[in-house]
């Protein structure tokens, strides 16, 4: 069981970024996903709010705030209804100062968590692969010891902000299982492909990367020798796509919610015709249903718990649930649904996305 009463600290911080995304984001995701851009000065707001270096600690200039999926969560869901490809922009530092400060070693949180501390700073994540039977349990991507440093080879897609981050963290399948790497983006035969032409999520920057050999430190293993718990990232990541998930699919709702009491036809609301009804109170139940699985499994990730099948279940249910409330959102708007001056287009397109998409944000 787990407590779905938000403590004071938790409605606040909600309240707050809700009014970031509704302010912000909202006002600036159609003219965003036009020119497939972000305005800088978004992203320093964004940054602002702490969204990334709240959690950092005390030593390293920032609040020390305690780390928590279930507020990672609400958080994402926030930005997402007002964006989610523009919340997955100003997340995207996380994939990397998040694993760094559960699992790296003192010397790299000393040396990289600073970087996060005083601007907006891109980082990212390689984790899926451009293969049918991807598997986030195993990697085709390798890392083999040799003569006291790892070497990489593989390929990566859906890899945001790569062209702009100087620091990837790869995850690649080592000699006792995946590991993760943190790897320099200069790094000799790390090659960083044309950004990805995507049906969606257009503000968005993705690459494909290619590591053909790519040689580093043995000390750049994140954790050390010790190694790291890659599996709990996974699933940090999957409550992530979760949240997001259920934010975009939250936003579609409430327009088509709102557009049937103000649409009218045959002298009175369309919100009060029984299929119109009906389809809204489905949709409704669908988003609390994705929200409650995804908080379930912060909630046993907050603990310290194995939340694998709970996280997996989350994303599954949560990305299926968004697609088909995206549709039924442009099915509500009729004609109107189908045309760009209706947002309810751009979330659909974003909607197919999130069955792709693994470790591309985190909580």
């Amino acid at each position: 069981m787990f407590d779905l009463e938000l403590t004071d600290e938790q409605k606040l911080v909600r309240e707050t970024v809700a009014s970031f995304a509704r302010n912000e984001i909202r006002p600036a995701a159609r003219d965003c996903d036009e020119s497939g851009s972000i305005p800088p000065s978004l992203i320093d707001r964004g940054f602002d709010l702490g969204l990334i270096h709240s959690a950092l600690p005390e030593q390293h200039g920032d609040y020390g705030e305690v780390r928590s999926a279930v507020t990672g969560a609400l958080v994402t869901e926030e930005l997402a209804w007002g964006d989610a490809a523009i919340a997955m922009h100003l997340l995207a530092p996380r994939l990397v100062a998040y694993p760094v400060l559960d699992g790296g070693t003192d010397i790299q949180r000393d040396e990289i968590l600073p970087r996060f501390t005083e601007r907006f700073h891109a980082a990212t994540a390689a984790v899926v692969e451009p293969r049918l039977d991807f598997d986030g349990a195993r990697f085709a991507t390798t890392a083999r010891r040799e003569n006291g440093s790892y070497v990489i080879d593989g390929h990566k897609c859906f890899v945001p902000l790569a062209e702009d981050s100087d620091l990837l963290l790869v995850v690649a399948q080592a000699e006792n299982g995946p590991a993760a790497f943190l790897v320099e983006r200069g790094a000799a035969s790390l090659e960083v492909h044309a950004r990805e032409k995507n049906m969606g999520f257009k503000p968005l920057a993705t690459n494909e990367i290619s590591l053909d050999a790519v040689r580093i430190p043995a000390a750049a293993r994140l954790g050390g020798e010790s190694g790291f718990d890659v599996g709990r990232m996974i699933d940090l990541g999957r409550v992530g796509i979760a949240s997001l998930a259920v934010g975009l699919a939250r936003g579609a709702f409430e327009f088509a919610r709102d557009y049937a009491k103000e649409r009218t036809a045959f002298g009175a609301p369309i919100a009060q015709k029984q299929a119109i009804a009906f389809l809204l109170a489905r949709m409704a139940i669908e988003i609390d249903a994705s929200r409650l699985l995804t908080w379930e499994a912060a909630a046993k990730l907050d603990r310290g718990e194995d939340a694998t099948r709970e996280a997996y279940l989350a994303k599954r249910y949560a990305a299926r649930a968004a697609l088909q409330i995206a549709d039924d959102a442009v099915q509500v708007l009729g004609g109107h649904g189908y045309i760009r001056d209706f947002p309810v287009e751009l979330w659909f397109r974003n909607a197919r996305g999130f069955a792709a998409f693994d470790g591309m944000t985190i909580v």
